[in-house]
């Protein structure tokens, strides 16, 4: 089987070829021409000899948490939700040298692209189930951007010092917001990037961010990734219109905001040590951050 080139998320091609080959002989199936399609959290990547995508986390990443996600899935399945399914036939995760990998369908794309107005019928439909058998995790994004602080190491004192004090006043700010909507099943990172296209219907994908929580922190995601990313209040718009909430028109939207943006921003300053090329990005955020910028367009990580 050809390795996978070196990837960002700091794991070594050799490693990666030792873990593929190894699920490629629990799945019986052929190790050759194996495609990296990301390498950033994960290693996630294409087998040629079937239908399969093969998702490697970090080494030491919690394999308890990765069956959550795993039972999370068969149930939404169960539900007839739209998701890429897991593989069928195999007991997962699988943990293989300390890293937990799961399997799941290959679903051809065509080149046909994701539109924001795509995610809103099947984003609706996953805040509208009813709880699921299995316990999430609740969704902390303060919690999550204070841990990435800790173990920031490639920004100068005074960058941290102001991230740090941003979360204080995005802390104090979010115990005065007004929920709208009811707590519910939360894909925590619902973009463009996170979902497919399946036989005319639109399924999500990437399912490591599963919690429980406010449907707005789900919304407001969205909102970012069409603002910062190139897509346009357009793009947003249209999906607001299909999903039935407008999440900028809602009193909360500025904290959730700011607290989501913070995470992205936080997340990516931890991950720099092994992501090269990515701090000068993190930085130019920080300094859009600081200039009160709302409209600064981003590059993607």
């Amino acid at each position: 089987m050809r390795a996978p080139a070196p990837l960002h998320g700091g794991f070594a091609a050799s490693e990666m070829h030792r873990v593929l080959t190894r699920v490629c002989a629990a799945l019986g199936v052929e190790d050759s021409g194996a495609e990296l399609l990301r390498g950033h959290t994960n290693a996630v990547v294409r087998l040629k000899a079937a239908p399969v995508v093969v998702k490697i986390a970090r080494k030491g990443t919690s394999a308890a948490s990765v069956a959550t996600t795993v039972a999370c899935v068969r149930w939404l399945m169960d539900q007839r939700f739209p998701t890429v399914p897991l593989h069928p036939g195999i007991n997962q995760p699988l943990v293989i040298d300390d890293h937990p990998v799961t399997v799941w369908t290959y679903l051809p794309q065509h080149g046909v692209t994701i539109d924001a107005v795509d995610l809103a019928v099947p984003l609706r439909a996953l805040h509208q189930l009813p709880p699921p058998p299995v316990g999430l995790r609740g969704l902390d994004n303060l919690a999550a951007i204070r841990t990435s602080l800790t173990a920031i190491t490639t920004l100068p004192a005074g960058d941290l010092e102001f991230l740090r004090e941003r979360a204080d006043q995005l802390q104090a700010a979010l115990a005065g917001v007004d929920f709208a909507l009811e707590a519910t099943v939360l894909q925590g990172d619902p973009q463009h990037r996170n979902a497919l296209h399946e036989r005319g219907r639109t399924v999500l994908c990437d399912w490591d961010t599963l919690a429980w929580g406010q449907p707005e922190w789900d919304l407001v995601t969205l909102e970012i990734h069409c603002r910062r990313f190139g897509y346009g209040r357009a793009h947003y718009c249209k999906f607001a219109d299909a999903y039935g909430f407008d999440v900028t028109a809602w009193p909360g939207y500025r904290v959730l905001r700011g607290i989501r943006e913070l995470r992205m921003v936080t997340t990516n300053a931890r991950k720099a040590s092994h992501t090269p090329g990515s701090i000068t990005e993190v930085r130019r955020r920080i300094i859009g951050l600081r200039q009160q910028d709302e409209d600064l367009e981003w590059n993607i990580l």
